[in-house]
């Protein structure tokens, strides 16, 4: 795949310690950050949006708390896992920017999709966080929202495992991995790669969505590369 600019989603509990001894890993956002410089020179503008499920997940507290706090709590974990990523990407010579949802001021800016563009277009990553900053909708969904906003040419969206299966590979060794699928087909078969609010909203914008595992070396450029293990959905 030839693309100029891509949008990368990222799953905040990649971002944990293993053991859960901490909710940030140096050594897993120094890989991050490695992978990433190898994409920028090959010459892809680069966004990234990240989640927040390695501090607090909205959904698994919602039935202590209520469910729009619960969906804020988790925005905010976000913004906190933005800041983390990036502090790494600069201290590793990334040039980066960080843009919230909600604006905070003294941390980041609120999301502008004008300011935001300029800086793909200088040559450094944009970290979007907090989300849509709505509750009710995932960081699938604001991974796509701010793909379509940034006019990416795709979202990478990287995961435990290396595609999209109609089963779970983790469970089922005899799961069957698409090198390929359509949006309606992912739709149809309910097929759990990501909430379907994004992918009908990619379906609706003719978004592809690239999903690759995050734990192969130099996964992003990879992630581009004919025949290697992912699966696009257009």
């Amino acid at each position: 795949m030839s693309l100029k600019r891509v949008l990368i989603k990222i799953s905040g509990e990649y971002l944990g310690e293993k053991g859960g001894n901490s909710p940030f890993s140096l050594g897993i956002a120094q890989e991050i950050s490695k992978n990433i410089q190898s994409l920028l020179r090959s010459g892809v503008q680069v966004a990234v949006v990240i989640g927040g499920g390695n501090i607090v997940r909205g959904s698994a507290i919602s039935h202590n708390v209520e469910r729009c706090a619960a969906d804020q709590m988790g925005m905010l974990a976000t913004m906190m896992n933005g800041i983390f990523l990036h502090s790494i990407f600069q201290k590793s010579g990334i040039d980066s920017c960080i843009y919230g949802s909600t604006p905070v001021p003294g941390i980041c800016d609120s999301f502008s999709h004008q300011k935001a563009v300029a800086h793909l277009e200088k040559g450094f990553v944009v970290i979007c966080a907090g989300g849509s900053g709505n509750p009710y909708f995932t960081t699938d969904t604001a991974a796509v929202l701010r793909a379509l906003e940034l006019k990416c040419d795709a979202v990478l969206k990287a995961t435990k495992v290396d595609g999209v299966y109609d089963d779970d590979p983790l469970k089922n060794k005899s799961a069957k991995r698409y090198s390929e699928i359509s949006y309606q087909d992912v739709l149809e078969k309910k097929l759990k790669v990501m909430d379907l609010a994004s992918i009908s909203l990619a379906s609706d914008n003719g978004l592809p969505v690239v999903v690759f595992s995050l734990l192969e070396a130099d996964c992003f450029k990879k992630a581009l590369e004919k025949g290697s293990k992912k699966t696009v959905i257009s």
